[in-house]
């Protein structure tokens, strides 16, 4: 029973630390959606694989704060996105503009793709060449034919011998 409160005590703690407590007074609902808005489409780069608005790092939080900063001095969503943008890169966006500078997040993973399939193809060809290399020829067929029959022959002798020595 003691485990189960633990195991109980331990994952609620766990759920507390993993929601960001963050709380700010906005002037108007619209600057609030913005705000929601904007932590949603606005990669972490720290953790990489979440928006703003879901990480504890503190580089999340300094920007959720620049977020809401700006919004307080009347910005508009383009001007932060704009400001985000020039200082952190295309990468901050989670849904980057199609431009030569940003063709490697666009097309990097199908390239990668392609890559490990070219190798995979490459590999298993590889493998039947060296089957193919390793077939025998009809002299050596012949010989290992008879090499099965010598061996066959010599397995027969050798049971029937053993079968009369058992009955002698």
């Amino acid at each position: 029973m003691t485990r189960l409160a633990l195991l109980l005590l331990l994952l609620i703690g766990q759920v507390a630390l993993a929601m960001p407590v963050d709380t700010f007074k906005f002037k108007s609902e619209e600057q609030e959606t913005i705000f929601h808005r904007l932590s949603n489409e606005l990669r972490c780069l720290v953790c990489q694989n979440q928006a703003i608005a879901d990480s504890n790092a503190d580089l999340a939080k300094d920007l959720r704060n620049e977020i809401y900063k700006m919004l307080q001095q009347g910005k508009s969503e383009e001007q932060i996105i704009d400001f985000m943008v020039q200082r952190y890169g295309d990468f901050v966006l989670y849904n980057p503009p199609m431009k030569p500078l940003t063709w490697l997040l666009w097309f990097g993973p199908l390239i990668a793709l392609l890559v490990g399939f070219m190798v995979v193809v490459r590999y298993i060809r590889n493998q039947r060449s060296l089957v193919v290399a390793s077939e025998l020829s009809t002299d050596d067929q012949q010989r290992l034919a008879a090499l099965r029959s010598d061996l066959k022959q010599a397995r027969s002798t050798s049971a029937t011998s053993n079968n009369s020595e058992a009955s002698g």
